[in-house]
């Protein structure tokens, strides 16, 4: 009897004897081709798409709307005294209040910053008083040319003088600056050997033919007899004629470099823009303006 016991605590049944005789590797693999089975039908399955937000353009509050009218007016006037040492930023929103104390009708420009339509072809260096500068302003409406200048100087900011308002047309495009006439005072302590210095100077600058001027790092060559057609050494003060050349133009402190008299403005000297020229206009003679 304990024998037969013992047989029958021996036997198992099939069931138990497979699972026991399991390769335990092949056991780990059928578990991963499930997970991987798993992940690939995750991968698969397509995901749902959130709807887009969808925002509505924003519409400039300045769009000029069609057939609205743009006028332009080219002014002319003077920046002397203590306005000379306003900046060109300055000057122009000085334009801007001026036209809004007056009630100019300002054409705007487009965007979400609208500003008054003002253009200034030369922009006057810090410390130099002009006679004759120009900026063109547009208006949304017609003017006539003398109501619109008497507008002007009604204002009558100190420093600030209008010589004449006309009316130019959109087609000929933004002014450019052709040319400049200067007016260079002498210092208080000027003399008669700094005035033979001076002459020499003129005379070998006017026979150099060319010259090199820095701008910005580079080295730009300048024709003399083209962009410098006149400059004189008079009884009271030193009178140069700039014209604008394709490269580079020169300035009235280039011309005081190449006289070696750049320390004049610290001296007590004046410096005048007496002449602005745009192209498309008639440019004077040297001789017509040259006592200017």
């Amino acid at each position: 009897m304990s024998a037969s016991s013992s047989e029958s605590e021996s036997l198992v049944t099939p069931g138990e004897v497979s699972e026991s005789s399991q390769d335990p590797a092949s056991a780990e693999g059928s578990v991963s081709s499930q997970r991987q089975a798993s992940a690939e039908a995750q991968v698969e399955a397509p995901r749902p798409q959130k709807p887009r937000r969808t925002r509505k353009s924003r519409v400039s509050p300045n769009l000029h709307p069609e057939g609205s009218l743009r006028v332009r007016y080219r002014i002319r006037f003077s920046k002397t005294d203590l306005l000379r040492w306003i900046s060109h930023r300055d000057l122009a929103s000085l334009w801007e209040r001026i036209g809004r104390r007056v009630g100019l009708p300002f054409s705007m420009t487009e965007g979400f910053h609208p500003k008054p339509r003002l253009m200034f072809p030369s922009a006057l260096p810090l410390g130099v008083e002009s006679l004759d500068e120009v900026v063109d302003l547009e208006l949304d409406r017609e003017w006539d040319e003398s109501e619109l200048l008497g507008k002007l100087r009604e204002d009558q900011q100190p420093g600030l003088a209008i010589h004449h308002a006309t009316r130019v047309d959109l087609t000929e495009g933004k002014a450019r600056l052709a040319g400049r006439q200067y007016r260079v005072t002498l210092p208080d302590d000027f003399n008669g050997a700094e005035r033979s210095q001076v002459e020499l100077a003129i005379e070998q600058l006017k026979g150099s033919g060319t010259i090199t001027i820095d701008r910005k790092g580079k080295d730009v060559v300048t024709h003399v007899p083209t962009q410098i057609p006149s400059l004189e050494l008079q009884a009271d003060c030193l009178i140069a004629r700039l014209v604008n050349g394709e490269a580079a133009s020169l300035k009235i402190h280039d011309i005081l470099d190449l006289l070696s008299i750049s320390d004049w403005p610290d001296r007590g000297t004046t410096l005048i823009r007496t002449h602005t020229f745009l192209r498309g206009e008639e440019m004077p003679s040297s001789d017509s303006t040259k006592h200017s």
